[in-house]
């Protein structure tokens, strides 16, 4: 197949944000081409939408069940569709589209709840489709490099990860004032049953999990809603226990007024330790009483895996777009080759999947519960 992926697109339409980053994050590399969308819940606001990113009025659909039933008809069909939708709208086109053969690239958390998240996982693994999750700050150079480095034993047997990420931008009730971004987060029947924990807190723990290979066994919760009037959390503080015996620290707040996008990683082994913050993503810090070093991309002797998603000179700083694109690129040439009958290699397969939304929704749900329960730990069943 000696073309590009043809993408449709549900959601991500006139006032949305993240719509506009994963078209941006799809495009980058040339290997998809958008054709088509549902990109509103209004058929007039779609096809507006459609309208502003020039795409042919005849594939600008009313709603996604309209766009997967007639792509499914034609020759030119697309081949993924990308779900840009608020947290309720995520499961219902993600399972239709895999149901009638187009892949899924989904945004995160991957459903509403775990229980529509284990029916999904469930869908893929009978239909046998490629199915992503962009948790794209898996897709960082210097992500990629701290994760080799503790492969390979840099910083030894790892003893604590403190993982943070502190927003302001809901340090006031904008909710009420028309913020679009915020209604829907701020909403129960849209976000689910967390604010915060859903919406940043996932990142922070699919983070800490990718990067150091553990898996969070246990957790000890404070749970708070700190803007009056707030149904669900804005602010997050919770106590880690790893299966391989370490203790961490994982901090999400979206009432942190003074910061902006701080996610940041701190990982302690017996013989050093990485730190990562994602403001300056260009620079990964080792460091250890016997000395301090900085990676930079493209910089140095860095691992297969830092160089296979490094873009540009040393230098330059690699961004969140980039981060992004790098997700779509390798979820672009796992179809590809998948479609051809070729093998991926593990570079192609290095992107979140249905499995990292499992325990997404697991670590929403245990945050929720434990932050609700007067005990002190609370199993985390993964």
């Amino acid at each position: 197949m000696a073309r590009k992926i043809r993408m449709g697109m549900v959601g991500g339409g006139r006032g949305a944000f993240i719509g506009g980053v994963h078209r941006i994050a799809a495009a980058i590399d040339g290997e998809i081409d958008l054709v088509c969308g549902a990109f509103s819940s209004t058929p007039e606001k779609s096809k507006a939408s459609g309208e502003d990113l020039m795409l042919d009025p005849s594939r600008c659909y009313g709603d996604f069940k309209e766009m997967i039933q007639k792509e499914k008809r034609r020759k030119d069909r697309m081949d993924v569709v990308s779900i840009v939708t608020p947290n309720h709208m995520h499961f219902a086109p993600a399972k239709m589209a895999l149901e009638n053969g187009f892949h899924v690239i989904c945004d995160k958390p991957v459903t509403f709840s775990l229980s529509e998240a284990r029916k999904l996982q469930e869908i893929v693994e009978k239909t046998g489709l490629t199915f992503a999750l962009t948790h794209n700050y898996t897709g960082y150079p210097m992500v990629k490099e701290a994760r080799q480095r503790i492969k390979n034993g840099a910083i030894g047997v790892i003893r604590k990860v403190v993982v943070e990420y502190p927003q302001g931008w809901l340090s006031f009730p904008v909710e009420k004032d028309g913020s679009k971004q915020a209604e829907w987060r701020t909403d129960p029947k849209r976000s689910g049953i967390a604010g915060a924990v859903g919406d940043i807190g996932t990142h922070a723990e699919n983070l800490a999990e990718y990067i150091t290979g553990l898996k969070i066994t246990e957790l000890c919760a404070d749970v708070s809603r700190v803007v009056e009037g707030r149904v669900l959390d804005d602010d997050a503080n919770v106590l880690l226990r790893f299966d391989n015996g370490a203790r961490g620290i994982l901090h999400c707040s979206q009432i942190c007024n003074g910061d902006w996008n701080g996610l940041n990683i701190r990982i302690y082994g017996e013989l050093g330790s990485l730190h990562w913050h994602q403001e300056t993503p260009q620079y990964l810090h080792h460091k250890s009483t016997d000395g301090y070093q900085i990676y930079q991309p493209s910089v140095g002797q860095l691992s297969d895996s830092a160089n296979a998603h490094s873009r540009i000179p040393f230098g330059h700083p690699e961004g969140y777009l980039e981060a992004f694109a790098n997700v779509y690129r390798n979820f672009a040439r796992t179809v590809r080759k998948r479609m051809n009958g070729e093998e991926p290699n593990e570079f192609d397969l290095d992107f979140p999947t249905i499995e990292d939304g499992i325990r997404g929704m697991q670590f929403v749900e245990t945050v929720i519960a434990s932050g609700k329960s007067n005990s002190k730990w609370v199993k985390f069943k993964g």
